[in-house]
């Protein structure tokens, strides 16, 4: 078979062209509310953590753009978030660094690109496939009730006081009465006005577009006196320009820079389960990582922020109709053009416009949780105990801090499952050759073969639990214990091979013999440098080799002549199959015939 030739540049441009897609109609719109809405959003959140809101709203451009062009996680914006701008204001300042120096600002968003495109390139993201769904249920819950507590001063014109954002929602709703009228009833208009273009059909994909710019006109006619974005900072009449970084600023945030790359990370990580691709292509965590990487190196080179992937952001463009990677695109655009050209028009957008559609945006993204929750809820209580802790860490503690929680909990429960399933199951061959499953035997029963197969996830781990369901040996002349261990998946340890050499010392001794059918290279090799192979004989170990269950049919055999050629062995009856006492009793779990 022949090599194919090297591609054509007009076969890049092809595989190019359709990895990326067409746009669709809906991507225009929605592209044209999320850059709308990174106008008082990412000033909002550049404002809060004490840097420049310009900033902010310059990470609406170059990250979403290039994020958006990359990611394999198609509907996923690459912006600003108000974790990220937080944890990286805490950086500068535990650094000394001045959070208003763009040379300083430059520095800690190249790093952060940096850590994520080495992380993605490392396909570190596979740790992530080990976090449990029910930290991910939890932590993503956590992030959206997070987005819904920043905006309800914007909504209501009251800022909730409170040390987390539980008592900062219940702060809230207790002081209904210190809400602004006007706020309250711009928030009001936006959800009703929305909630009524979303009832036809046609209207569905620009409802969020509909109801930002109703309302901010309803705004201007009546005069209402609300917050508007040019009172958070005037919006320059210019594109971001190239900034170089402050190489010397580099050293003193390094470890900050992991901080915030690790929570940009983590916000991202729960972005692909809710957003899932419509042209059902796959998401890749190790891909998105690499796609937030380049996004901020682009970024930090034109005076953004950090940036990470932003489950507000995205889940304004979905509902907005997004449909494929041109809407962030389209948002990167047009956020630029709006800048250059109708920046006086954009200071004009009512803040209770924004915070009554992302309470609303924020609402959805729980409500769209409820069977999630529900099913880790019903699945274990350990599982739920997790999601609850977890979902708490986020809303109560630095994000930083709530993803270490989050990784040592699916740690715990990892460790947890594993030990849970560790097990030996008996086998049992019958006369036509065919295996099926039992109960363990608690003891060996002499001249009799007992096969145990091994299931569980590491050997080591679960070395405690494995060592008590092992038959007990006593009077067990000339029986044979063959292990099955050809699932076992990792290379075993030395507390292994001493319990495997106590436990043969203690059968040698009754006059009995153990043997290990389906090694694995990896496995026989360590077995055999630390002498256990020579301490069972070499005829007791059965590598895994031919058909799926060929050694276990092999050292069954061999076990059955054994027994017939020790001293003192009945002469009559079928040497094939004698009664075994790890037979159950009845046909098992039949295994079937799988010999090749």
């Amino acid at each position: 078979m022949s090599r194919p030739g090297p591609r054509t540049p007009a076969l890049r441009a092809r595989a190019l062209a359709a990895r990326l897609g067409r746009p669709k109609p809906a991507d225009l719109a929605s592209g044209m509310v999320t850059g709308l809405f990174s106008i008082p959003e990412g000033m909002a959140y550049a404002a809060i953590a004490g840097f420049n809101p310009v900033s902010g709203l310059y990470a609406g451009v170059v990250p979403p753009i290039l994020g958006s062009l990359t990611a394999p996680t198609v509907l996923m914006v690459t912006t600003l978030t108000s974790a990220i701008a937080l944890t990286g204001q805490s950086v500068l300042a535990d650094a000394g660094l001045d959070p208003h120096d763009v040379g300083n600002v430059a520095a800690l968003t190249v790093l952060v690109g940096g850590l994520m495109l080495l992380l993605g390139l490392l396909r570190l993201g596979v740790v992530l496939a080990f976090v449990s769904n029910a930290v991910m249920v939890g932590f993503s819950t956590g992030i959206a009730l997070q987005i819904i507590t920043g905006v309800l001063k914007d909504a209501t014109g009251y800022k909730p006081r409170g040390e987390n954002k539980l008592t900062q929602l219940v702060d809230w709703l207790v002081h209904i009465g210190d809400w602004q009228l006007a706020a309250t009833l711009v928030s009001v208009a936006t959800v009703v006005v929305w909630a009524l273009a979303r009832t036809v059909r046609r209207l569905e994909a620009v409802a969020l577009l509909i109801a930002m710019v109703a309302v901010s006109l309803l705004v201007v006619v009546l005069g209402t006196d609300v917050e508007l974005v040019k009172d958070i900072a005037a919006i320059p009449a210019a594109l971001p320009s190239f900034t170089a970084p402050s190489w010397g600023a580099m050293p003193h945030l390094l470890g900050g820079a992991l901080s915030v790359a690790l929570v940009g990370l983590a916000q991202a990580a729960g972005i692909a389960p809710s957003m899932p691709n419509p042209d059902g292509s796959r998401s890749s965590v190790n891909g998105d990582f690499v796609s937030q990487g380049v996004a901020n190196l682009g970024g930090g080179l034109f005076q953004a922020l950090p940036s990470g992937g932003s489950l507000s952001r995205t889940g304004v463009a979905a509902a907005a109709g997004a449909r494929t990677r041109w809407a962030g695109v389209v948002s990167g655009v047009f956020l630029a053009l709006v800048v250059l050209t109708l920046g006086s028009l954009a200071e004009r957008i009512p803040m209770p416009v924004i915070g009554g559609l992302i309470l609303m945006v924020g609402g959805e993204l729980i409500w769209g949780k409820r069977q999630d929750i529900l099913l880790v809820l019903r699945t274990s209580r350990l599982s739920g105990a997790a999601m609850v802790v977890t979902f708490l860490a986020t809303t109560q503690l630095p994000l930083q801090q709530a993803i270490v929680i989050g990784a040592v909990l699916s740690l715990l429960l990892y460790c947890v499952q594993a030990a849970r399933r560790a097990r030996f199951v008996a086998l049992v061959r019958d006369e036509q050759g065919r295996w099926s499953t039992g109960p363990v035997p608690a003891r060996l029963s002499p001249g009799e073969v007992t096969v145990l197969d091994y299931d569980g996830t590491s050997l080591f781990a679960e070395l405690p639990t494995l060592r008590a369901q092992l038959p007990e040996v006593a009077g067990a002349r000339d029986a044979v214990l063959i292990l099955a261990v050809r699932a076992a998946p990792d290379i075993p340890s030395s507390a292994i091979i001493k319990a495997l050499r106590r436990y043969t010392d203690t059968l040698h001794a009754e006059g009995g013999r153990l043997v290990l059918a389906g090694l694995q290279p990896a496995h026989l090799a360590v077995f055999r440098r630390t002498g256990l192979v020579e301490h069972l004989g070499a005829d007791a170990v059965i590598p895994a080799e031919g058909p799926l269950l060929g050694p276990l049919d092999r050292a069954y055999r061999e076990a059955l002549a054994w027994i017939a050629a020790q001293p003192g062995a009945p002469t009559t009856g079928s040497p094939e199959r004698p009664e075994s006492r790890s037979d159950p009793g009845g046909p098992g779990e039949a295994i079937g015939d799988r010999r090749e």
